[in-house]
């Protein structure tokens, strides 16, 4: 017998049994499982028969042992049978436990909400530029020029761009402070590496100048003893030193890219690899916004609370378990943040509903386009995961079930069909038709 009776939307009880033939089999595992370690004056250890156990403690010794046994099984044919799809853990309590009848147990049980699937095959979407124009492949070599850049010493009054080579020693109120004295010190002037208006107040100085700096340390400095303070800084200037361009030409080309002899073509692949970027990152929006409208234009009430928990130590883990790959603690990343573990909970909160509607709507468009991925794909699947983190396919098929890989790679493709049905429209008619 199973019942399962709704409560509100999308939580209800479901009472079920467990047959007498079932009980039996679960008291013969437990008493095999247990009698090694049963001990009966007269018997030795192990030795001791289920007849004369039964005359000392009880059947009812082996219930608890029995129902653990059971309880799993019986409640997944107890699902199947309600046809109901649970999400979370079950808050299962024993109803009756009588000695010859059918145990009944009743569970608490939160469903997957039901899906209403709107517009998923058309939906309108910013199209995305993904033209390269020469200023674009202009910036890019300009900043590889940078990179390639020299320092040489100058004889004349420092600007903005320049590179410093200063002592100093910084004082509040006459007072001398941890930290704030150096030699030989290397400043960019211009990139804001120190407290606001040091730099400033070194511009139009040259070599062999003295200088008072004059500052404020912010009211959120990370010292505390210093934050809204006022300081004097004595400043010696010895270096000016600017940055020298290596001239755009063959020999520039062939030193930043092997692979070129010209400078016409470094210019070709800067272009080609800008588009490439331009095309990865429009597809990239693309998706984002096509399968956002699909996920806007479905209806899905009432999300368990189970399963926004769930989406959201999901998202901590996966964030902490990329800082450990980077060497870094989830302990040691909380002292270094000043953060705690409920702070970052926080910031996977405001968007959990988001995600989890979004994985519903995916998971009803997979249903609704009878999507079943092949035991080919899986394969594929597989060869690429290992591919991707440097493992072995067995280590990946050992990590991963066939079911979890079925479901990643329907995912995947319902956002295929998402995105190959969505219409490229001018932003303006995007907006529109979001109205």
């Amino acid at each position: 017998m199973t019942d399962w009776v709704k409560k509100d939307l999308n939580n209800g009880e479901l009472k079920f049994e467990i047959s007498l033939d079932k009980i039996k089999e679960g008291l013969d595992k437990a008493f095999n499982k247990n009698k090694k370690s049963i001990k009966v004056p007269g018997f030795r250890k192990g030795k001791v028969s289920r007849q004369v156990f039964n005359q000392m403690y009880g059947e009812e010794a082996l219930y608890q042992d029995a129902l653990n046994i059971l309880l799993p099984e019986a409640y997944a044919a107890a699902i199947a049978e309600a046809g109901i799809d649970p999400v979370g853990q079950p808050n299962i309590n024993v109803d009756s436990m009588e000695k010859g009848q059918p145990w009944v147990l009743k569970a608490d049980v939160s469903v997957k909400p039901a899906v209403e699937l709107g517009e998923y095959k058309g939906v309108s979407v910013p199209k995305q530029n993904t033209r390269v124009y020469k200023k674009d492949v202009d910036a890019k070599l300009d900043s590889m020029r940078k990179s390639q850049a020299e320092l040489v010493l100058v004889d004349r009054e420092a600007k903005d761009g320049d590179t410093v080579i200063i002592d100093f020693d910084g004082s509040i109120d006459g007072t001398h402070f941890d930290g704030g004295k150096a030699t030989n010190y290397s400043l960019e002037l211009g990139s804001g590496s120190f407290i606001p208006g040091f730099e400033d107040q070194l511009v139009g100085h040259k070599a062999g100048d003295d200088v008072e700096v004059k500052v404020t340390f912010p009211e959120e400095y990370q010292q505390k003893d210093l934050a809204g303070k006022e300081a004097l800084f004595e400043t010696k200037l010895h270096e000016v030193k600017e940055k020298q361009l290596p001239k755009l030409d063959d020999e520039f080309a062939k030193d930043v890219d092997e692979n070129v002899d010209t400078l016409d073509e470094l210019k070709d692949k800067v272009k080609n690899d800008l588009k490439e970027q331009k095309e990865a990152s429009a597809h990239d929006t693309i998706e984002n916004d096509a399968v956002s409208a699909s996920v806007d234009n479905a209806t899905v009430k009432d999300i368990p609370q189970v399963m926004l928990d769930e989406d959201v130590e999901r998202q901590m883990d996966q964030y902490l378990a990329g800082i450990q790959q980077q060497g870094i603690s989830a302990d040691m990343y909380f002292q270094m943040t000043g953060t705690t573990k409920d702070d970052l909970k926080k910031q996977f909160v405001e968007g959990a509903e988001k995600r989890v509607k979004t994985t519903l709507v995916l998971e009803e468009i997979v249903k609704a386009e009878k999507i079943e991925p092949s035991e080919a794909d899986i394969t594929a699947e597989v060869a690429k995961l290992a591919k991707q983190y440097g493992m072995k396919e067995e280590a990946v098929r050992g990590a991963l079930s066939d079911d979890m890989l079925k479901h990643d790679l329907g995912i995947q493709k319902a956002v295929s069909i998402i995105v190959d049905n969505a219409k490229q429209v001018s932003k303006s008619a995007a907006k529109d038709s979001e109205k």
